[in-house]
């Protein structure tokens, strides 16, 4: 199918622009260790479903903070996180972003990442889909296209972790990966949101990015965005990940996510 894509990026912006409401991020309800919901998560995919109702009624929703029981994944759906990087919404750290993608058939058919701190908008369309013009396809970030790094040794490159800190018993493992790959790379960094961190692989900003059992929401449209910049995102072992189901995410420019699977990651 295809999307009218301006009329998906004021949607998402519009969405976005909640973020800024701080006393809805202050009304805060627990879901889980370190898991944490706030007014503005459901304001948002309110806000997003409605609009995306009205223009695609056909097309399932599937997002955080809902009931996903009764998707079908054959056919069209949605998938949104409404504030990925809720933690970082509530201490107003400013990096969370609204991740919209589109998966038809099992296919993806576009990926949308707004945040809105830095009114950066990034977005892909699959090129290997066909039916698009040149330079409508492919990754951009606000209309520019974009491309993940060149860097080809650890020693040069800078990488993403995700702590999974709702998964408080994988610490000393995932710890000691990280200790294990800063010695070797330039440095690390840990931002708090999947999305925006597949964003700056996309484009260049980071070399790699990887987090334990992410759910699919946090990566749909981040895994758009890389492949289609140039990049791969595979699972720890290095084979391809099942986008409805949760799991360990590995997103690069290519080299650098070889490198980590063969050195680092049977952990």
């Amino acid at each position: 199918m295809q999307i009218e894509m301006q009329k998906l990026f004021d949607i998402v912006k519009e969405g976005g622009a909640l973020f800024r409401n701080r006393e809805e991020a202050a009304r805060i309800r627990v879901k889980g260790l370190s898991d944490y919901v706030t007014e503005v998560d459901f304001h948002v995919q309110e806000l997003i479903r409605t609009r995306l109702v009205q223009e695609w009624p056909q097309v399932q929703l599937m997002g955080e903070e809902k009931d996903n029981s009764e998707i079908d994944f054959s056919k069209a759906v949605w998938i949104l996180d409404p504030v990925d990087g809720t933690t970082n919404l509530i201490h107003d750290f400013r990096q969370s972003a609204v991740s919209l993608a589109l998966y038809d058939g099992g296919k993806p058919v576009c990926g949308v990442i707004y945040q809105p701190y830095t009114e950066e908008l990034f977005h892909a369309v699959p090129c290997a889909r066909g039916g698009r013009s040149k330079g409508e396809c492919g990754a951009f970030l606000n209309g520019k296209p974009i491309h993940v790094s060149n860097a080809k040794t650890m020693g040069e490159s800078l990488i993403s972790i995700g702590t999974a800190p709702y998964e408080h018993e994988y610490a000393d493992r995932n710890f000691d990966l990280f200790k294990r790959i800063f010695l070797d790379c330039q440095d690390i960094r840990r931002l708090g949101s999947a999305a925006v961190d597949l964003a700056y692989v996309a484009c260049g900003r980071t070399d790699a990015f990887f987090e334990m059992n992410l759910k699919p929401w946090d990566f749909a449209a981040g895994r758009i965005l890389v492949e289609e910049a140039g990049g791969t995102v595979t699972d720890f072992a290095g084979n391809s990940p099942d986008f409805r189901k949760k799991g360990s995410i590995l997103g690069s420019n290519g080299k650098i996510g070889e490198l980590l699977v063969e050195r680092y990651m049977n952990f």
